[in-house]
């Protein structure tokens, strides 16, 4: 580095860039390049989830020992999730201001396509699908039902799934139940079979919450409509393990799948026909196969087909909107067979190419090299970065205007 009137001025040829990973599943890496000129990433140990203390004491021992290592080189900069209450975004930013180096904020979803791209050798642009349970959105939102174009550290969000609100905020996510009581409340529908299955008095104490718009947020997350769609069949109304209630609804979708396999040569994107991906109509759809007789597995079927066909016909739209050839598929809800193989069908029938990270590689545990990825773009891009006296600079990889 060097300074010029208390500023200093950094040129970057291949950044070395530490990335702190992800909330859940936390791992750090260690980058270097990007694109063709990629070398290989350095990962830490798994530190597991960070709101244990002990979790974000191993993270914070990774990253000392790293800093550290007399043979090593010290990063240009440090990458970290927008989520500002983090414990990885607070000490990579606590890091960087020591280091005298930049730390650049990565959306989480940028963060997950671009993890495929780091792993798969990608250069872009590609459209990303990325779904999961909960990743901070440039707008302060719940996102994790997220369609993107992504080039490097530029990206645009071009599509997500339509909103639900989150009874009781992160409190929903483990408890499928709100989730169905919310889709209700949409549909203007009184579900006494879910009420008499959680308790008439927590119905309608989340029915108040819910329409007085308390603690309620909305969320495009793809998590979240699985759990929905979950509780509203009665699969699973509490969770005792992460994404036992997807699990529980892949589980009745694939075993009437197996009777009845048939169905699944139709197309089933009827719903998403329009510019929106309105899942309200999927569930509804999806449901009237219940009421009409069928069984929770007719309907789970229905919704994960629905799903994958209407996702996969509106990223295929996209790719031909922007001239692209290359589908990068993340985020943990792509651990489900189904719907994963079902979307790679859709769009492989459209003559495009996926991507994902790896079979047992789609949630957070990766994240830290799409962050870092990300921003060794971003550094490479920029040329120079400048810093202020005391040496901190803080970025964030905000969104291009559509």
């Amino acid at each position: 580095m060097s300074a010029t009137s208390g500023i200093t001025v950094t040129p970057w040829g291949t950044p070395r860039v530490l990335a702190l990973g992800a909330f859940l599943k936390n791992r750090a890496c260690v980058w270097e390049g990007i694109g063709q000129d990629m070398g290989e990433a350095r990962w830490s140990v798994m530190h597991d989830d960070l709101g244990d203390p002990v979790a974000c004491a191993a993270l914070e021992r990774t990253v000392q020992g790293w800093l550290g290592d007399a043979g090593g080189r010290a990063p240009d900069a440090l990458a970290h999730d927008l989520h500002p209450d983090f414990y990885s975004t607070r000490l990579a930013q606590d890091v960087a201001h020591t280091l005298g180096v930049p730390a650049i904020g990565v959306q989480h979803h940028h963060a997950h396509v671009a993890a495929v791209m780091a792993a798969q050798g990608l250069t872009g642009p590609v459209i990303g699908l990325a779904l999961d349970g909960f990743g901070l959105g440039s707008d302060g939102q719940p996102w994790g039902g997220e369609l993107l174009w992504v080039q490097d550290h530029r990206w645009r969000r071009l599509n997500h799934l339509s909103l639900l609100a989150m009874p009781g905020g992160d409190r929903a996510a483990r408890e499928p139940w709100r989730m169905a009581l919310a889709w209700n409340e949409t549909a203007g529908r009184h579900d006494d079979v879910l009420a008499q299955a959680v308790g008439t008095g927590r119905y309608r104490a989340m029915q108040n919450v819910l329409r007085k718009g308390l603690n309620s947020p909305l969320t495009s997350s793809a998590g979240r409509w699985f759990d929905t769609m979950a509780g509203l069949l009665g699969l699973c109304q509490e969770q005792q393990d992460e994404a036992q209630a997807a699990i529980a609804l892949e589980a009745a979708a694939s075993q009437w799948l197996q009777v009845q396999p048939q169905v699944a040569q139709d197309r089933h994107d009827a719903w998403a026909q329009g510019d929106v991906l309105d899942v309200h109509a999927l569930v509804a759809q999806a449901l009237s196969h219940r009421v009409a007789g069928g069984d929770a597995g007719e309907a789970a079927a229905v919704f994960h087909l629905g799903l994958a066909d209407g996702l996969a016909l509106h990223a295929e739209r996209q790719a031909r909107a922007t001239g692209v050839r290359d589908v990068c598929l993340c985020g943990g809800c792509f651990f489900n067979r189904l719907l994963r193989e079902r979307v790679q069908q859709r769009l492989q029938e459209s003559g495009l190419r996926t991507w994902i990270v790896g079979e047992a590689s789609h949630g957070d545990a990766h994240l830290a090299i799409g962050q870092a990825w990300v921003a060794a773009a971003w550094l490479r891009a920029r040329g120079e970065v400048a810093l202020t006296d005391d040496g901190e600079s803080f970025f964030r990889c905000d969104p291009m205007e559509n």
